[in-house]
């Protein structure tokens, strides 16, 4: 039996919910996580017409990248499209749950996607995040030391890139005094006492922490362990907003945004004049982007792709690279495919199913 927790539980070790934005509310919305699943619908956004077809599919769980609640309701009285559609998932016992700036800013999220729809190599994430990493330095006997760096490592510690295990030690002499009351693994009270021990040094993100400090007090031998967290200014190059990547043979402008244009089904691309005429180098963000425009020139891109940019931002592009703005749900759309697929390979239990309904508010003519 799956619960509606075993979902969010998944979902938080794919894409952990912390590294979601300020202003984001991703998370579990709607429901009680200990109600049993029935089915699971896959939308982009979570609207009163997805919550019918819920219903019409026996489905109890939704999942979305949007989130439908972005700020506190105040009343549910029925009065606009959000209170509407949550009432409904209440009165139908329906769980709402949303993936939303935590699976942009995974490295192999909404972005990835968007890139690997383009054959985009070499790919990096456009804007790292920063301070999400810490430095833990740990003492420990020396005959117990491999013991707690096998599990620092299975809690987590020590990934950096396609690397795990990763640690550092150095040996030295540990001293010190068991006070009254103590129970000390080695030496007596009021005794000092010195050990041949190693410091252990390992990396570790901010969400796996607590974590990794629950293992290592109990891999220890000593009931007081010394140890020491220190915040890193580090980059995390597998975790931030945007993706740049190259082409594996450069394209010509107006070949690529047709390219583009066909591969995301978009009625429309807005962009700026072709100050590049091979396309080589490309930047891109899915949804709402335009914040990362320096960090596209900066790196060298030769066209950014994402959505919902201003009129006036558009003059920003200063003939250094093109600006395509492709719309916000064409750049997202394939994003409920990949939830679909990683929920369906991980769960067995229940159906999982695509929406049927496009909830794109916006046409064109």
């Amino acid at each position: 039996m799956a619960r509606v927790q075993d979902i969010v539980d998944y979902l938080q070790e794919t894409a952990p919910f912390q590294y979601q934005e300020s202003y984001d509310n991703s998370g579990l919305l709607v429901g009680n996580p200990n109600w049993e699943v029935t089915g699971v619908l896959v939308a982009l956004d979570c609207i009163e017409s997805i919550v019918d077809e819920a219903i019409d599919q026996g489905a109890n769980v939704i999942v979305t990248h949007h989130p439908i609640i972005f700020k506190g309701l105040k009343r549910l009285t029925g009065s606009n499209y959000i209170e509407r559609t949550v009432i409904k998932a209440i009165e139908h016992k329906i769980a709402l749950i949303a993936i939303h700036t935590n699976l942009d800013n995974y490295r192999f999220g909404v972005n990835h996607i968007i890139a690997n729809k383009l054959g985009l190599v070499k790919q990096q994430i456009l804007a790292p995040k920063e301070a999400v990493l810490f430095g833990l330095t740990v003492f420990v006997p020396k005959e117990n030391a491999e013991t707690l760096r096998v599990a620092l490592a299975k809690a987590g510690a020590g990934q950096i890139g396609d690397y795990d295990s990763c640690s550092f030690s150095v040996e030295g002499e540990g001293r010190f005094k068991p006070l009254e009351g103590s129970n000390p693994a080695i030496g007596q009270q009021n005794d000092l006492t010195t050990v041949n021990e190693e410091r252990i040094s390992v990396i570790v993100e901010k969400h796996l922490l607590s974590k990794v400090l629950k293992a290592m007090k109990q891999a220890h031998p000593y009931e007081e362990v010394a140890h020491e967290i220190t915040p890193l200014t580090n980059k995390h190059d597998y975790l931030g907003s945007g993706i740049i990547g190259e082409l594996e043979q450069p394209m010509e402008a107006m070949d690529f945004l047709r390219l583009i244009k066909e591969r995301f089904q978009c009625e429309s691309i807005r962009y700026t004049s072709i100050c590049k005429h091979l396309i080589e180098r490309v930047a891109l963000c899915g949804g709402s982007g335009s914040f990362l425009l320096n960090d596209a020139k900066q790196q060298g891109a030769d066209i950014f792709i994402t959505a919902d940019f201003k009129y006036h931002e558009f003059f920003d592009a200063e003939e250094q690279l093109i600006i395509a703005d492709i719309g916000h749900f064409e750049s997202e759309q394939y994003t409920s495919e990949w939830l679909v697929w990683h929920l369906t390979k991980n769960f067995t239990t229940f159906a999982v199913r695509l929406t049927n309904v496009s909830t794109n508010p916006i046409n064109y003519l």
